[in-house]
């Protein structure tokens, strides 16, 4: 501590207060001011010089010099000035009482001497109690820098408040001449330091807890850390500018082609790119991709995008095709022909009315169907009079257009395998007139076992569906390997029941026409060109199709028969309309199965076109003359049906068998 802070202390109050018993001893004030006066300015002189030495803002901190002035300012008064009166007074006097002041003035004097005195000892005993800070400095206290000074303030105040404290509680002052002043003095200022140092141990101790407790606490549960959802998403624009950059190297990979990549890379990027892009899983777009060219490709993604036009049938059962567009035209519907392939097609491109609910609709003048599904019928081509199988009928659409060709004469078997589907078959019957047709459930391939003998057979085969992706979207990603090649198997089984059930020796058919409504190669070229080299006496001839696409001799290694130039394929890109594939049949005589030991591939015939029942299907391609009408079993037939028409019509059946003598009663009833 420096000069200030001993400074900063007044004389104790003791002190003072002992000087006022001093000068109180004879009851009166000195006298003699003058003499006391000059002392008192002398030592006040002092005080004031050693004070002004100091900095203004020690004098902030010094609390206990009050009372030491206060003190010395009672015992001696600033001398007053000379006057006249104060001569007459003093010389009025007696000399008793002039040699008592003197001898009060002498005794003051040595007063103030041991005032000085004792403040020289209270500066040596504040030296003493900061001998620590003087001794390290290593300087005067001249020398002592103001600055550092400055910086212990604050502690100094913290003392000098603690002080006052104490002399508040205390009621005097602290500093006395006595040695155990000077040692209390000590042990105060150590305990404010203890006190301090407590004080900020204690604070440590509390921030130290504070952090620990922090450390257990259960930390949040971090967010951010998994991508959402915008994140997973891949931007759509980036990765349709590189399918198109991609092929455009593809097409001159040579030239554009980046060294140390091949073409592989590219492709199966480009690949992986429309799976993402247009949504299906890698397989199938895989699948697809290599059917096209690259630019067509892309064309033909981009097209199931796109909803194919509405197009309806003229049910010429009912009406005309102008007759159904003038009224549809009054109704406000927008539309025009097809195309001049059709003379029964209508495209609809506005309706201010559901298309499926107009009085036209109701009445059965039209029929809600595909574009593409008029091909298999126009490629069938069937006449009037004949024996026509549907194998797969439903819902109705081909069925009741090849009976308006064949103008409700002849027959048409109307078979579909599933039975809820076979209701709305029969509907579609109903609503457009269709009077020359027979609606069945059966599995195909079941015939001809259960009827066969027909003139002309269309199968539109059940397929993977990837003509028509633009109506249901769910193809794209729920199609895998294993679906190809079951539906392949089932197709092969169906189409050889279908060439198995035609009359071979019909005058004016013969024909069997097989589509799909898939642009796969394993289910249209692979399945014609198996049916090919498992019936010799078969052969493609041209559908009769004015437009269409060829259908592929060889694929990625394979090699089809050269005849399957003959079938067609439509494509949504090219055609406006879903993907189809279409072959025609035509059978030039009957089957003869080769034997067994000969074929080596027989055993796997027979079952896929007959069913479980090998030996009775062997029976019935073995013989020469096709497969005629069992009129035994037709007769019986009939006869059931008669018998069920007439009891309709409240026809006593047992009774008009009796009657008309056709036998025995137990024979009708049979």
């Amino acid at each position: 501590m420096g000069r200030r802070q001993r400074n900063k202390q007044g004389d104790p109050a003791a002190f003072g207060d002992g000087s006022k018993k001093k000068a109180g001893a004879g009851g009166k004030p000195a006298p003699a001011r003058s003499v006391g006066g000059e002392k008192v300015g002398a030592g006040a002189k002092r005080k004031r010089n050693a004070e002004e030495e100091l900095p203004k803002a020690a004098k902030k901190a010094a609390p206990a010099k009050a009372p030491v002035k206060t003190a010395l300012k009672k015992k001696a008064p600033a001398p007053a000035p000379e006057s006249e009166d104060d001569d007459d007074e003093f010389e009025g006097l007696e000399d008793s009482e002039v040699e008592a002041g003197a001898d009060d003035g002498v005794q003051n004097m040595d007063d103030w001497e041991d005032v000085d005195s004792a403040g020289e000892d209270v500066g040596k005993a504040k030296a003493s109690l900061f001998d620590n800070s003087d001794e390290g400095s290593g300087m005067d206290e001249d020398e002592f820098d103001e600055d550092e000074m400055m910086a212990s303030d604050d502690d100094e105040d913290a003392f000098d408040s603690e002080m006052e404290d104490d002399d508040s509680q205390g009621g005097g002052a602290m500093f006395s001449d006595d040695e155990g002043d000077l040692e209390q003095l000590r042990l105060a200022n150590l305990e404010a330091m203890s006190a301090r140092l407590d004080a900020k141990a204690a604070k440590e101790k509390e921030d130290a807890e504070a952090e620990l407790l922090q450390t257990n606490i259960v930390p949040p549960r971090p967010e951010g850390i998994l991508p959402t959802e915008e994140e997973l998403t891949p931007d759509l624009a980036i990765i349709q500018t590189r399918i198109r950059e991609i092929a455009r190297v593809l097409n001159d990979f040579k030239s554009l082609g980046e060294e140390g990549r091949s073409r592989s890379e590219y492709t199966e990027q480009i690949i992986q790119d429309i799976a993402t892009y247009y949504g299906y899983n890698t397989y199938l777009a895989e699948k697809l991709f290599n059917i096209f060219s690259i630019n067509e490709a892309i064309e033909f993604f981009e097209a199931n995008e796109v909803p194919r036009p509405v197009t309806i049938r003229t049910n010429t059962l009912k009406t005309r095709r102008r007759d159904l567009a003038q009224a549809l035209l009054n109704r406000g519907v927008n539309l025009e022909p097809i195309g001049k392939w059709t003379k029964v097609g209508l495209q609809i491109f506005e309706s201010p009315v559901p298309i499926g609910a107009t009085p036209e609709y109701l009445a059965g003048h039209y029929m809600l169907q595909a574009a593409s599904s008029f091909l298999p019928v126009m490629a069938l081509a069937p006449q009037e009079h004949e024996r026509v199988l549907d194998m797969s009928a439903a819902p109705g659409g081909k069925t009741t257009y090849i009976a308006a060709l064949q103008k409700n004469t002849g027959c048409v078997f109307a078979n579909d395998s599933n039975k809820d589907r076979a209701k709305s078959l029969v509907a579609n019957i109903h609503r457009l007139g269709v009077r020359n047709a027979v609606v069945c459930s059966y599995d195909g391939r079941e015939f001809p076992k259960v009827i066969g003998g027909f003139d002309r057979v269309l199968l539109d085969a059940p397929c993977s569906g990837t003509g028509v992706i633009s109506k249901d979207a769910s193809v794209k990603t729920n199609k895998s390997e294993r679906d190809f090649m079951l539906l392949s198997h089932l197709q092969k089984q169906l189409v050889l029941a279908a060439i198995d059930s035609v009359d071979p020796h019909s005058k004016t058919g013969g024909y069997v026409v097989y589509s799909t409504c898939s642009v796969t190669v394993e289910e249209n070229e692979a399945v014609v060109d198996y049916a090919l080299r498992k019936r010799p006496n078969v052969k493609l001839v041209p559908t009769g199709l004015d437009f269409g696409r060829e259908g592929f001799t060889k694929f990625r290694g394979k090699s089809f028969n050269p005849k399957v130039v003959h079938t067609r394929r439509y494509y949504p890109h090219v055609h406006n309309m879903d993907g189809f594939y279409v072959a025609k049949f035509k059978i030039m005589g009957p089957y003869k199965a080769p034997a067994k030991d000969e074929g080596g591939d027989e055993e796997d015939d027979v079952p896929m076109a007959f069913g479980a029942d090998g030996e009775e299907a062997d029976e019935a391609v073995k013989r020469d003359d096709g497969y005629k009408f069992d009129e035994e079993e037709d007769r019986a037939l009939i006869e059931e049906s008669r018998k069920k028409l007439l009891k309709k019509k409240g026809v006593n059946v047992r009774a008009g068998g009796a009657k008309k003598g056709k036998g025995p009663k137990e024979k009708v009833e049979a």
